[in-house]
């Protein structure tokens, strides 16, 4: 069944029809769903849905656009979070130089304290980064040994997704793999193995063709592993089957 590595169903666009749309999900072939934290009072909403369904599951963690939030009680607090039972990643973290909402200094420092917490508390990592592949991939290479993870959303060359995979993190294909303009990351899903990716909404954005521009959910997926199977030569189901493998290894559901 499909695996939803990164949603963001405590979102405000779910307000109004958030318990009917998550209940009729497994009906339409979800089979699990992360929905990740961005900021700090969202992992509090995250946390609250992962208890109330069976099937979903939650990563806290502190967006890059939300870091002014994090001091030492607030980061504390984050910490004793990652104990709970149906966490299951530090996430979703990293750099976002578009926006510019935090200085970048200030980004850095609470990347590199979210991964030294995903270290401490045995979690995978769920990584943004938007405009700012480099910073990150340094960060990375330096801060995020033994750990693993996924690079969500992903956006940058194959040869960069190549070093990620090498070094045992997952790549996350949403969405944007069914645009017009998505030729980069059409490059990367042919580049590297099937083994190595995992399948996300970020809904309720980034929906796929031919919903582009409305508010996405889970059971859109299906446009995503067609389209992935298109660019790899084989079926929609062995693409949903491999990647729900996957995620349950990165996140330790197996």
């Amino acid at each position: 069944m499909i695996f939803d590595t990164h949603a963001h169903y405590d979102d405000k666009q779910f307000d109004a029809d958030r318990e009917e749309l998550l209940s009729e999900l497994p009906k339409l072939g979800v089979g699990t769903i992360v929905n990740v934290g961005a900021s700090f009072e969202g992992c509090k909403r995250v946390m609250e849905l992962a208890a109330r369904y069976p099937y979903v599951y939650a990563a806290v963690g502190v967006h890059p656009d939300e870091v002014g939030a994090l001091n030492e009680e607030t980061f504390a607090m984050l910490e004793s979070w990652c104990h709970e039972e149906k966490v299951v990643a530090v996430g979703e973290i990293g750099l976002d130089y578009y926006w510019d909402e935090e200085p970048r200094e200030v980004q850095k420092e609470w990347f590199v304290r979210q991964l030294d917490l995903a270290r401490r508390v045995n979690l995978p990592v769920n990584i943004h980064s938007r405009d700012a592949s480099e910073d990150t991939f340094q960060i990375m290479d330096e801060y995020a040994k033994g750990l693993g993870g996924i690079i969500h959303c992903y956006s940058g060359s194959k040869e960069m997704a190549a070093e990620y995979v090498k070094r045992g993190f997952h790549i996350g294909v949403g969405g944007v793999v069914t645009f017009k303009n998505g030729k980069k990351l059409k490059q990367v899903v042919e580049a590297i193995p099937l083994e190595s990716i995992v399948l996300e909404t970020d809904c309720p954005y980034l929906a796929p063709e031919p919903y582009r521009g409305k508010r996405n959910n889970s059971s859109y997926i299906r446009y995503v592993a067609d389209e992935i199977a298109r660019l790899k030569g084989i079926t929609s189901d062995e693409v949903i089957r491999q990647t729900e493998i996957n995620a349950r290894k990165v996140y330790g559901l197996e």
